[in-house]
C-alpha cells in the first residue's frame, strides 16, 4: 500500500517510517510513504503557503494554490508510474470519526493520499475541489494533521498481510470484533503476590477461549457500553454472549 502525505513538516514522519513495526513495513516495501511539501510548489521566493483570513479573525489560513499544485503533482506521478489513486483524505476536527472499521475500509480501497493541515484552517475551496473524505481522531484539536495521519497510517499498516509477525495479532486487536481486547499476561507466573489466572495455565484451549471472550465482554460492558449496543446491532453477539451479559447486569 502506498501513502502520499502532504505536509509542511515531512521530518516528523521519520517516527513512522524508521521505527518499529511501521518502519519494518516500509523497509520491506510492504508499505510505501511518499512525502510532499507544499512549500516546494509555492511560486514566491519565501515559499509561502498561508495568508490572513478574509473576514478577519485569529490565525492564518493555508492557501489553495500550493496545496492544489501539490495534489496535482501527486496525481501526475500516479499516472506516469501507473499507480492506482485511492481517496484523498483531509485530517480535520470536523471529519468522520476514525475507527477500526474505517481502517479496514480504507485498506480495501488501496492507496491513500493524506492532507495534513496547519495553522487556523485550510481554504475551503481546496477542500471542496479536492478532498474525498475528512477524518478526525476525536473531539479535540491538535496543532496539525501530522500526528493523526501517522496514527491512521499505523492502524492501516498493521492490517497489511506480512507486516505483523503473527497474522492473528491484528485479528485479536481491540475493536476488530466490535469489542475491547481481553487482558493479557506473561511471565513470571506470580508477581508480588499477583497470580496469572488459573485458566490460562491449564492448557485447555476451549476454556481459555471462553474466558477471553467473557473478559472481553465484561471489559467492554464496563468501560464502553456503547460498543456493546453497536456489536448487538451489527449481529456480533451470540446467544451465549447475551446470557453472559444478562448475568453481568444482574
Amino acid at each position: 500500500m502506498r501513502f502520499d502525505v502532504l505536509t509542511i513538516f515531512p521530518e516528523m514522519f521519520t517516527a513512522l517510517t524508521q521505527w518499529g513495526i511501521t518502519g519494518r513495513a516500509c523497509e520491506h516495501n510492504l508499505a510505501q510513504v511518499k512525502l510532499w511539501n507544499p512549500r516546494d510548489y509555492s511560486s514566491d521566493p519565501r515559499k509561502t503557503v498561508d495568508d490572513r483570513a478574509y473576514g478577519g479573525g485569529p490565525g492564518m489560513v493555508m492557501m489553495v494554490k500550493p496545496l492544489e499544485d501539490t495534489v496535482n503533482a501527486i496525481k501526475v506521478e500516479h499516472q506516469t508510474q501507473s499507480i492506482s489513486s485511492g481517496p484523498i483524505c483531509l485530517l480535520a476536527p470536523q471529519g468522520e470519526r476514525f475507527s477500526q472499521k474505517m481502517a479496514s475500509e480504507l485498506l480495501a480501497q488501496g492507496n491513500l493520499t493524506l492532507i495534513c493541515g496547519r495553522y487556523e484552517a485550510i481554504d475551503q475551496r481546496f477542500v471542496d475541489r479536492n478532498v474525498d473524505l475528512q477524518i478526525s481522531l476525536g473531539d479535540f484539536v491538535l496543532s496539525g494533521g501530522e500526528i493523526p495521519a501517522m496514527a491512521i497510517m499505523d492502524a492501516l499498516m498493521r492490517l497489511i498481510p506480512g507486516v505483523l509477525g503473527d497474522e492473528d495479532s491484528a485479528l485479536q486487536d481491540s475493536f476488530m470484533n466490535g469489542l475491547l481486547d481481553y487482558p493479557h499476561y506473561t511471565r513470571p507466573e506470580i508477581y508480588e503476590n499477583l497470580s496469572v489466572p488459573d485458566v490460562l495455565l491449564g492448557g485447555h484451549h476451549a476454556k481459555i477461549a471462553d474466558w477471553r471472550r467473557h473478559k472481553s465482554l465484561e471489559l467492554t460492558f464496563r468501560i464502553r457500553p456503547d460498543l456493546i449496543e453497536l456489536a448487538r446491532t451489527n449481529g456480533l453477539l451470540s446467544r451465549e454472549d447475551e446470557r453472559f451479559l444478562q448475568n453481568l447486569v444482574k
